[in-house]
């Protein structure tokens, strides 16, 4: 486990400079298109937005899961089980 964690971080530490110089990349393109009458800086900004969005749809869907499970089960936790023959502890 240590040696994935030591290749994952080093692989993430090895590839920040690539993932980092594409954002001027971006940028510099979606002002020219812009500049010259384009729309790709629009659907740009539509597709990060999209992305930004994304983790929160997962994570709220998750916890909505969660809580409905959980409120079923305290619903149907309310009533005493009927205990089983020799069963002393629910007597």
């Amino acid at each position: 486990m240590q040696r994935f964690t030591l290749f994952l971080l080093l692989l993430v530490f090895f590839a920040l400079p690539e993932l980092a110089a594409q954002c001027p990349m971006c940028r510099a393109t979606a002002e020219t298109n812009l500049a010259n009458g384009g729309t790709e800086g629009q659907g740009l900004n539509n597709g990060i937005m999209y992305m930004l969005g994304m983790p929160y749809l997962v994570i709220g869907t998750i916890a909505f899961f969660w809580w409905r499970n959980r409120r079923k089960g305290a619903d149907a936790g309310t009533s005493r089980p009927k205990p089983l023959p020799g069963d002393q502890h629910l007597n």
